[in-house]
């Protein structure tokens, strides 16, 4: 849950979660529909599909126990180096290192390595520096503490040097490096593009699909959702009709908002209609009618969650 998001966000979510799967085996048990539901929000949800996936694992292969060596753990769904190293170190006390990006800026400057840190080689060679520096003594505590040392005092912008206990042999602070390293590559600004969401009204709730089992919010509920620039109602309405098999009234605009993951800025287009075959069965495997309140039993995205609010706040 702490990789790409903050402490104060994961804390209520932790809890939750560990209240409903206290073990592996009752994670491993567990539905993917009910992992993405106590997960939505955290976003990056292909973490959660790993944790499950890794718990199934443990289960099936490890009698429910996480295996303690790091050639093991990598074997898990989802685990990588960093993984496999904190957990080895820090739960078990095996000398294994870890690199974070906290991690990765401490070494940086302690050796004053001027070449990019997002360099396949400077990667390795930092990788090597942590396994040299990490004692067989209290590995885990090393290890946390060269986190926090980047996290609260070796800070990217501004470090506080006075207060670092590694200042006296930090070469990037005896070169006058500190504010310039560690070098990042340039990184690219997410792809715009557009998405249509139309929420099409039936018995007085609204129509919810799921997604497939892969891409982006993979395996989630949505309202229909096509990536396309320039739609118009019309062209919204015969897209329901061809690639859904649904006759709609003609979608109205409700209203527009921006969305940004790690790769796209998405711009979503809110329209609103009506289904006009109110008798057809639909296979509750793939679509429900939902209320506001019925998302709340189904893994559902953001972007989903504030359009409903959108529509709710309109009627």
């Amino acid at each position: 849950m702490l990789q790409q998001t903050q402490v104060a966000t994961v804390v209520p979510y932790f809890h939750r979660f560990v209240e409903r799967f206290p073990t592996l085996a009752d994670l491993g048990a567990a539905t993917e529909q009910e992992v993405l539901r106590l997960w939505q929000g955290l976003g990056y949800y292909r973490r959660a599909r790993h944790l499950h996936a890794a718990a199934r694992a443990a289960v099936a292969e490890h009698g429910g126990k996480l295996p303690q060596d790091v050639d093991d753990l990598l074997k898990l769904p989802g685990v990588g180096r960093y993984t496999a190293g904190a957990v080895a170190s820090i739960a078990f006390g095996k000398r294994a290192a870890l690199v974070d990006g906290n991690v990765k800026r401490v070494l940086a400057r302690l050796m004053a390595i001027r070449e990019s840190v997002d360099d396949r080689q400077t990667d390795k060679r930092i990788w090597e520096l942590a396994e040299e520096l990490v004692p067989a003594e209290r590995p885990g505590g090393f290890n946390q503490a060269m986190m926090e040392l980047g996290a609260v005092v070796c800070l990217p912008r501004g470090p506080r040097c006075g207060e670092c206990p590694a200042s006296r042999w930090c070469a990037a602070r005896k070169q006058g490096l500190e504010q310039t390293l560690p070098i990042r590559a340039s990184r690219r600004k997410p792809r715009a593009v557009e998405h249509h969401m139309l929420a099409i009204e039936r018995d007085g709730q609204w129509l919810f699909m799921r997604r497939l089992a892969k891409g982006l919010w993979a395996g989630m509920w949505q309202m229909p959702t096509v990536e396309q620039q320039s739609m118009t109602g019309r062209s919204l309405a015969a897209w329901a009709g061809k690639d859904l098999g649904l006759k709609v009234t003609t979608p109205v605009k409700m209203g527009n908002f921006a969305h940004q993951t790690t790769h796209r800025l998405i711009h979503f287009t809110l329209w609103r209609c009506r289904a006009l075959c109110e008798d057809r069965v639909m296979d509750d495997a793939t679509w429900r009618c939902l209320g506001p309140m019925g998302t709340a039993d189904l893994p559902v995205s953001n972007p989903q969650r504030r359009a409903v609010a959108l529509l709710e706040g309109s009627r």
